[in-house]
């Protein structure tokens, strides 16, 4: 025990990873879109110069559909449970995805996109669920990294998806030449395949993922019950004895940190029934950390967006007709889809690396706020230089300063999200409001998802067709010369579980020997279990602590906040 405690805290592989499986099929599936997108957008009749506009404005309605429901859903998972409200946003992403690929117009091609993006509320409820999880500061650069490595890991195979597999039947006639359905629907293949990805996705989350909100944490999941008779029959040789964990963030946790008969359904019911209000939200710091959230996924996500169609724009060869340096130029790569594919798969593997390997020292060296108010530092410059690219005639050279300004924005997005992540979840004041706050930040982040690529892709639209390609870029350049001000007002804060900290040294062994109550019910030997675990506590344990670790217990849940 003595060895146990030396260790510290130790993160929740098991529930994290379930929970990367959840988030993988979103980013496999959005980024399977961005290579041919343009290509789809043109399909539909769109006149090229416009093509930007439109494909512009399709990611801007996923965003502004989701902005609209963000809050809708933090509220339903703070009601209903973290892990319903998850798998129903992954079953209607799914569906939608597979409707999106048939696609055969604009019209519904963007009404597919609204109802996608109004339907999942994904993104802050995942958050909510690592921040319940991971409650020690120390373990957050880990946690929080780990989402935005699993979509830097799905956006590697995504645009191979969609590179690779959209217009089968022209890519691979004699594979797939004669099969009129995929000659119909060019774009359905890439989605079918992340359809799969969502199915299983979606089955894991059901079977093995557990919930963390309170208040429904200790009642019965069907699903989780299903998920233990089909694991045991691929481990019945090895026994059934019961580990002792350290806490509920083990490596392997999976029971709550009081057994059910210890906090009683009255007390779930208060705690779940607490009304927040705006002002409980919407303090100084996190008004700051939402606006500076916002700014990112302005400019961030609208460069992902706009850059496709940059690629696949026509080379122009410069001359004195038609190139004024330094500002009158135009042109792009002249990229297929399939090679737009490529160089985004070479750009995921780079910030999985870095995602993987960097931040996490980065972070713990030099500090989440400073690491942050650098990358916001970086990002003006990566948008300045990008149009002068498609100026370079070497083929080779292009590529190569192309790819070095994408590596470099990957790295500082890398940096960039989980950051703003760990500082807004520190700034708040209750774990209580975690899911609301999630869904605002949502709402906001989705608002500058959604002005941005909008914005850009019509001043794309409107600079090729005046001979100005550095419009949109010194567009978003100055957006993000703005983002870079609100980090400076930012005070990094101690986080919802700071009252926490001091007691788990002493108490939080005890805690983990506590069984819950719903396994006990399943076999004979969790009884057996919960005799041993029962036995020990009244050995080493006396009464004022246990009335000790009940209190911190209520206060951990109505006092910490996010």
């Amino acid at each position: 025990m003595a060895n146990q405690r030396k260790q510290g805290p130790k993160l929740p592989v098991q529930q994290l990873a379930i929970l990367a499986v959840a988030r993988f099929a979103e980013p496999l599936a959005l980024t399977s879109v961005f290579p041919y997108l343009p290509e789809m957008i043109a399909s539909f009749g769109v006149e090229k110069n416009e093509v930007a506009k439109w494909a512009g404005f399709t990611g801007a309605i996923f965003s502004v559909s989701q902005s609209f429901t963000a809050v809708a859903w933090g509220r339903a998972s703070d009601r209903f449970g973290r892990k319903p409200i998850i798998l129903w946003g992954l079953a209607s992403t799914m569906i939608c995805f597979l409707v999106w690929g048939m696609s055969t117009s604009l019209p519904m091609a963007i009404t597919v996109r609204a109802i996608m993006g109004g339907s999942n509320g994904n993104v802050g409820i995942i958050r909510t669920m690592v921040a319940e999880m991971v409650p020690e500061r120390v373990l957050q650069p880990k946690a929080f990294s780990l989402m935005p490595l699993v979509w830097s890991v799905g956006s590697v195979f995504g645009p191979a998806f969609g590179g690779f597999f959209a217009r089968p039947a022209d890519q691979y006639p004699n594979l797939f030449g004669n099969v009129e359905f995929l000659k119909r629907y060019p774009f359905l293949l890439p989605n079918l395949m992340a359809c799969c990805v969502f199915f299983v996705s979606f089955m894991t989350g059901l079977l093995f993922l557990k919930e963390t909100l309170d208040s429904k944490r200790h009642k019965r999941d069907w699903g989780l019950v299903l998920g233990e008779k089909l694991s045991r029959t691929f481990h019945r040789s090895k026994g059934h004895k019961r580990q002792r964990r350290l806490s509920f963030v083990d490596d392997e946790a999976s029971a709550p940190l009081l057994a059910h008969s210890f906090v009683s359904s009255s007390d779930h019911a208060a705690i779940a029934t607490q009304h927040t209000t705006l002002r409980e939200i919407f303090t100084v710091q996190t008004s700051i950390n939402l606006l500076s959230y916002t700014f990112l996924a302005l400019h961030a996500v609208a460069y992902d967006q706009v850059l496709p169609v940059f690629l696949n724009y026509p080379r122009v060869i410069p001359d004195e007709t038609n190139t004024q340096l330094p500002f009158k130029f135009t042109g792009g790569f002249g990229l297929g889809s399939d090679k737009i594919g490529t160089i985004y798969t070479v750009y995921g593997i780079a910030c999985g690396v870095v995602q993987f390997l960097l931040f996490p020292p980065l972070c713990n060296r030099f500090g989440v706020l400073n690491c942050y108010r650098f990358a916001t530092m970086v990002f003006p410059f990566v948008y300045f230089v990008t149009p002068y690219t498609a100026l370079i005639q070497d083929t080779t050279t292009r590529f190569a300063v192309f790819l070095t300004l994408m590596l470099i924005k990957g790295f500082v997005v890398i940096i960039g999200f989980p950051c703003t992540t760990i500082l807004l979840t520190n700034s708040a004041s209750s774990l209580r409001i975690l899911g609301t706050l999630n869904g605002f930040a949502t709402t906001f982040s989705g608002m500058g998802r959604a002005i941005g690529p909008a914005c850009v892709g019509a001043v794309f639209s409107w600079g090729v067709k005046n001979g100005y390609a550095i419009a949109p870029w010194w567009f978003l350049s100055l957006i993000a010369l703005v983002g870079t001000i609100p980090p400076w007002f930012i005070v990094e804060g101690d986080g919802p579980t700071r009252s926490q900290d001091t007691d788990d040294d002493d108490d939080g062994e005890e805690e983990s020997l506590l069984p819950n109550a719903d396994d006990s019910s399943d076999d004979e030997d969790q009884d057996v279990a919960l005799i041993e675990a029962v036995a020990e506590l009244d050995s080493d344990s006396d009464t004022g602590r246990s009335s000790t670790k009940d209190k911190r217990s209520y206060g951990t849940l109505n006092g910490a906040s996010r």
